[in-house]
């Protein structure tokens, strides 16, 4: 049984998914399209799986992004040797690719970025994604590291615990004034399930799940408001359009100038976040978890949930 992964098949799996295409592909290899597709095709056989659905753009399955993973990792540990050998030439920087949610982006995460020396020459690319679902794109092998909610490490990743993001009910004054006084009644549990809410996309479920949690009900109002980024969240829950989960950190400066009111005084959720990252003796990779851990435990809540 043949057990070796040949390198220029991997590599070329590898510019399949991030080119999306064959044909793109072999342009950047500077291969032929059928050159490509015979790669592909030997490395599937070798490994007796099907390793792309033939999509537009193409996809790995589940035991393709195992060998792009792999494929990521060697191109890595390949450009840290030409590196320690002085045989890199071009001088080019250090590219980390970095899983983060939209609330740490906007809040505790970008300091952290400056943290890390200089004379390592990173450039940073970096994807927003839920930190429920950031753990994907490192089984993917798409990024190096991840902002993540869960403790449990992805295969071949480390784990580190950062901190609590707590997120409080909130509105503008005037919108709390109208609903507990006039509109739904006194009872912040009337306001939290029939008020508007704002949520961040229709795949964000918080609201919904605070609203449970308080009233055991089926959830926040059907009048939602969909605002896609973590600032233009708080400006909408400011300007009245409706309630929303907001982060502390950015609540807290709004609460005190009375722009913002805590609809339910007491209440909160507190979000466990994490650091994974490759198990890799990368200096650039580890000087990154280490310049993100001392900032979440600057900003971040610490200690057992409350």
């Amino acid at each position: 049984m043949m057990t070796e992964l040949p390198l220029d098949q991997v590599r070329t799996l590898l510019a399949v998914v991030d080119e999306g295409t064959f044909d793109a592909a072999a342009a950047a290899l500077h291969v032929t399209p059928s050159a490509v597709s015979q790669r592909v095709k030997a490395l599937e056989q070798r490994t007796g799986r099907v390793l792309l659905i033939r999509t537009k753009p193409v996809r790995a399955t589940e035991s393709g992004e195992i060998v792009v993973r792999f494929a990521r990792r060697l191109a890595r540990l390949e450009r840290d040797t030409h590196a320690e050998l002085g045989m890199s030439g071009s001088g080019e920087p250090t590219r980390l690719s970095i899983a983060v949610n939209a609330d740490s982006l906007a809040t505790w995460f970008l300091p952290a970025l400056t943290r890390v020396p200089p004379e390592l020459r990173l450039c940073f690319e970096l994807r927003r994604e839920d930190e429920d679902h950031t753990a994907a794109l490192l089984r993917e092998g798409t990024v190096m590291a991840a902002v993540t909610s869960s403790p449990d490490p992805v295969a071949g990743c480390s784990v580190r615990a950062l901190g609590r993001m707590r997120y409080l009910p909130v509105a503008s004054p005037g919108r709390a004034e109208q609903w507990l006084g006039h509109t739904f009644g006194t009872s912040p549990r009337e306001v939290i399930g029939s008020a508007p809410v704002v949520a961040f996309d229709r795949n964000d479920d918080f609201q919904d799940d605070f609203t449970r949690a308080l009233t055991g009900g089926p959830g926040a109002s059907a009048l939602r408001h969909f605002v896609p980024t973590s600032e233009g969240f708080v400006d909408a829950v400011v300007a009245g359009m409706g309630w929303g989960m907001v982060p502390e950190v950015q609540a807290e400066p709004l609460l005190r100038i009375g722009r913002l009111v805590h609809l339910v005084p007491g209440r909160w959720v507190d979000v466990p976040l994490f650091w994974q990252q490759w198990k890799l003796d990368f200096p650039a990779l580890g000087a990154m978890a280490d310049a993100v851990t001392a900032v979440a435990a600057e900003t971040l809540r610490r200690g057992p949930a409350s």
